[in-house]
């Protein structure tokens, strides 16, 4: 698989329908994904003493971000560059203000896998002392032009969360109780709806076909068990932002068309003409066609909201194609 280029000029930066969608709701983004309030990003509420210290913490993408400030609670505060949909996250330009805000992090997380290559320009030429960097593709064992969306693996969002937990914890452990607790309260209680999702359709749905428009349903995909008949290098190609083959195209269409083919997935950041044509082709086969984002949207969700939503929307499809 190729490496993710930096920039992708071919990839169209227009957000079409989601931006006007979003619009409203790009004010309150840097509230919803900035504060380490648990009433703004989830119901991790737990409670404690401890030192009373605040770890600040700056997120390239706020998918992990959100993430990051429920486990963190009341002892964190969460900055996330990336906060608006209208953002690709792959080609993003640092401000001066993202410079000065990662200068003073104690804690940052980038995705890594050639995602967020200007991340670490940025962290390198902002440098803190005593600062701890979490790079997910380093965690997760995924080099890169390996496919860096791993906030769409279910497992790898749980290793992103115990290393995010212990990481806290070892930056502050007076309050390595309430950071224990927290992470409790998330993984059973907050993430329970998106957890159930994950491993009803697994065990529904299990080894059903699907066809996707680009390499960020792949994770999902294996996550819940779906076969993937799209090839994987039209997959690639859409998500890199160069044109697909002739030959990818052709084999998407004869499975389209002969419905080999249950569900079609695909990311509405970033419909191409060739995939708006795959989407129209689909529902006219009677194909369910249900979408997915590369970020939280709206733009003031929690990472639970966002995956559970799209997860319901799944099984529906799956259901809906399937019968079950």
């Amino acid at each position: 698989m190729s490496a993710i280029p930096a920039a992708r000029s071919a990839r169209p930066s227009a957000r079409l329908a989601l931006v006007t969608a979003t619009a409203a709701l790009t004010a309150m983004t840097a509230a919803a994904c900035s504060t380490s309030s648990p009433s703004k990003t989830g119901d991790t509420t737990a409670t404690g003493n401890g030192s009373g210290k605040t770890i600040q913490v700056v997120a390239a993408e706020n998918f992990w971000g959100s993430i990051a400030s429920q486990l963190g609670g009341s002892h964190v505060k969460v900055t996330s560059i990336i906060n608006n949909p209208d953002a690709d996250p792959h080609d993003y330009e640092p401000t001066a203000a993202d410079a000065r805000t990662v200068a003073g992090a104690q804690y940052t997380i980038v995705n890594g896998i050639g995602y967020d290559a200007w991340a670490d320009k940025l962290l390198a030429a902002n440098p803190g002392s005593g600062r701890t960097q979490l790079k997910v593709g380093d965690l997760v064992g995924i080099k890169p032009g390996g496919n860096p969306h791993r906030w769409y693996s279910p497992d790898d969002v749980h290793r992103v969360i115990e290393k995010i937990t212990a990481d806290y914890k070892k930056t502050d452990p007076a309050d390595a109780a309430y950071f224990d607790q927290q992470k409790k309260t998330f993984e059973t209680k907050t993430l329970a709806d998106y957890n159930k999702l994950v491993a009803d359709i697994k065990a529904k749905y299990k080894g059903t076909p699907i066809g996707a428009s680009e390499s960020i349903v792949t994770p999902l995909s294996d996550g819940l068990g779906l076969k993937m008949l799209t090839p994987e290098t039209f997959l690639d190609a859409m998500s890199e932002g160069s044109d697909p083959t002739a030959k990818d195209k052709a084999t998407i269409d004869q499975q389209i068309k002969n419905k080999k083919i249950k569900v079609y997935v695909y990311n509405s950041q970033n419909s191409t003409p060739d995939v708006q044509a795959q989407v129209k082709e689909a529902k006219a086969q009677g194909i369910p066609v249900a979408t997915v984002t590369e970020t939280l949207t709206p733009a003031g969700a929690s990472f639970q909201q966002w995956q559970t939503t799209q997860l319901q929307a799944i099984e529906r499809a799956l259901a809906k194609a399937t019968g079950k």
